[in-house]
């Protein structure tokens, strides 16, 4: 009797636990800063390499290897179009051109891209548009903190969610 119980029980407990293990989390993470005494705003993105290489792959039909020891200068580029298409920033609604400034692989796995828009005086509206990777997969998510004038705020972009405007 005591087996009939046990048994279902583990096994619903394998279940359950192998279920959570198995499934992958996707999410990307990014930091808005405005720096007013250099007028410009900074922007850092983390986003996992093995990820972004196949959200690139599917979207331009080439394999890739961004991050890794297999990189090439053609690779940095694609990256760098990638992310001008799937990433953009308009003040006062005009779009402003972000700058691509350099690149480092942290922790093993993730990204960690480093941007900038020069020549931001005081503004009222931010419009942030965040798209990286969710092409690429509907589960994707990317947390964007901004924080401008000392404000901070959080902003969650899905594949629903695509665009925000802040006002200030």
């Amino acid at each position: 009797m005591k087996n009939r119980l046990i048994c279902p029980l583990l096994g619903i407990l394998f279940l359950s636990v192998s279920a959570f293990s198995f499934h992958k989390f996707y999410m990307g993470v990014f930091q808005v800063n405005y720096a007013a005494e250099k007028k410009m705003i900074q922007i850092t993105s983390r986003i996992f390499i093995d990820d972004l290489n196949n959200g690139m792959e599917k979207k331009y039909h080439q394999k890739t290897f961004v991050g890794t020891d297999k990189e090439t200068e053609a690779d940095v580029e694609l990256l760098k179009k990638y992310l001008a298409e799937n990433f953009t920033i308009k003040i006062n609604g005009q779009s402003k051109p972000i700058t691509f400034l350099s690149k480092e692989v942290e922790a093993g796995d993730v990204l960690v891209c480093y941007s900038r828009i020069k020549d931001i005086d005081k503004f009222k509206t931010i419009e942030i548009s965040n798209t990286i990777l969710v092409d690429w997969n509907a589960e994707q998510q990317n947390i964007t903190h901004i924080s401008a004038f000392g404000t901070k705020k959080s902003v969650l972009f899905t594949e629903s969610s695509r665009k925000e405007l802040l006002k200030y």
